[in-house]
């Protein structure tokens, strides 16, 4: 099982919603399954455009720095620069933070935005509006897990779906705190895998008959449910009966467990010792290995969580365990979808809520930071080998192509053939827009 992180107001890092077929079959899922993709959309115009068919969001939670990754700052006074000397990287005059040494050697395939920033300084505000591209409503905490807009996630698994038997959106190992659908409804949800696929018996219990429910048995449950469904249902979606969600759930479960397709896009242990060594041999190596045999199953939308990143506190040893397995993680995701033909159609992001503060702090950490943040970018036809827009030289604010996360979601909508600037409605009938600033990064889109 995943580590639990906490967050700096000392409040357990959980999924803030768990839904699924839990009760109605044994294990459970702990994750809402997804639509099947609707044959209609690939014929709809705003699909035609799209640069890429699927995006591995990498999300550290608790807003990593910015100073130790990707927008070092040599020339600033040691107290903002640091313990990380900069390096060379792939890219003539690019820079990447000392610990990076594996995503600096194929920069040429990565665009690096140093530009994104915004105003909501906590956890809870931060992460919702980087998830979602909508600021909170109304003041929340800290520790909040909020949802007032659908969430990537949700919105690419109701606009794109996914093969029959699969899940069209998936979150290793959890979900984030605001990765929920909100007003799309509970089967937008995420698929949540919480178990660990470094483990020698790592299987997903919701791709295989539970025991106890095989061949006659099971037969006979289906025939119970047959009478079930006999009952008065509320078909109005406006009206919210939650049977509806527990009939979706069942019939989607039991395609699931039925499914070949699933079965095998989960099989973590048909790849090779050498590309599961280049990976990884951890927790969140081989959930990225998951991950790139989902996207290559047909999945569009799998979010990788990596918690931890909420660094107050002796920043600098932390990173010197946090870093090198994370970015040789990272690069050799990018190197092995490049290497699989697959690079050109996934787009691979990695961000947190925010950056960290310039100045560090008494305890040897840094604190909030959403003035300047950096966030990666690579595939789906992503032009590489540059960085978009810059912090000031101590890098206390973005200001150069200063950039915002409504840019940032917009862009990955318009990746996937995602009209941004689409209106959506509420099961009420109360229209609202997907993104209120629909402009992509005009440098990220080929």
């Amino acid at each position: 099982m995943a580590k639990s992180w906490t967050n700096c107001e000392g409040l357990t890092r959980r999924d803030g919603l768990k839904l699924g077929l839990g009760g109605l079959i044994a294990g459970g899922l702990s994750g809402a399954l997804s639509a099947r993709a609707r044959a209609s959309s690939a014929a709809d115009p705003k699909h035609r455009t799209a640069q890429a068919d699927a995006c591995i969001l990498v999300w550290q939670d608790g807003g990593p720095s910015h100073y130790e990754t990707f927008d070092p700052k040599p020339d600033a006074p040691v107290e903002i620069r640091g313990a990380y000397q900069p390096i060379a990287t792939q890219t003539p005059g690019v820079q990447f933070a000392q610990p990076m040494k594996k995503l600096a050697a194929i920069s040429n395939d990565l665009a690096i935005v140093r530009s994104i920033r915004h105003d909501q300084g906590n956890h809870g505000a931060g992460n919702h509006y980087m998830m979602t591209g909508a600021p909170p409503r109304i003041p929340v905490g800290c520790g909040a897990f909020v949802s007032f807009h659908p969430s990537l996630g949700s919105v690419v698994a109701k606009e794109i779906g996914a093969p029959h038997g699969i899940p069209a959106y998936f979150s290793l190992p959890r979900m984030s705190r605001s990765g929920g659908p909100n007003f799309l409804g509970s089967k937008y949800a995420p698929f949540v895998v919480p178990d660990s696929p470094n483990s020698s018996s790592f299987r997903v219990r919701d791709v295989t008959i539970p025991s106890g429910l095989t061949g006659d048995r099971f037969t006979s449950r289906q025939q119970i449910r047959k009478h079930i469904d006999t009952m008065l249902r509320f078909n109005d979606a406006s009206v919210a009966d939650p049977t509806l969600a527990v009939d979706e759930f069942y019939g989607q479960g039991m395609q699931i467990i039925s499914s070949k397709e699933a079965q095998a896009a989960f099989d973590i242990h048909q790849e090779s010792d050498e590309v599961r060594d280049a990976y990884g041999r951890n927790t969140f190596g081989q959930q990225a290995l998951l991950a790139r045999r989902l996207v290559g199953a047909g999945v569009p939308f799998v979010t990788l969580y990596h918690g931890g990143w909420d660094h107050h506190t002796n920043i600098f040893k932390s990173l010197d365990d946090k870093l090198p397995p994370f970015e040789a993680t990272i690069a050799a995701l990018i190197s092995d979808l490049k290497q699989q033909g697959m690079l050109e159609r996934t787009l691979v992001v990695v961000l947190g809520e925010f950056g960290r503060t310039p100045k560090i702090n008494k305890d040897g950490g840094r604190d909030h930071w959403s003035n300047a943040m950096s966030v990666m970018f690579a595939g789906g036809q992503t032009p590489g080998g540059q960085v978009v827009g810059a912090t000031d030289r101590q890098g206390y604010a973005a200001i150069e192509r200063v950039l915002s996360p409504e840019n940032f979601v917009s862009t990955i909508y318009q990746k996937l053939g995602i009209d941004p600037g689409q209106m959506m409605y509420t099961p009420e009938g109360r229209p609202t827009h997907l993104v209120s600033d629909a402009t992509p990064i005009d440098e990220l889109m080929g």
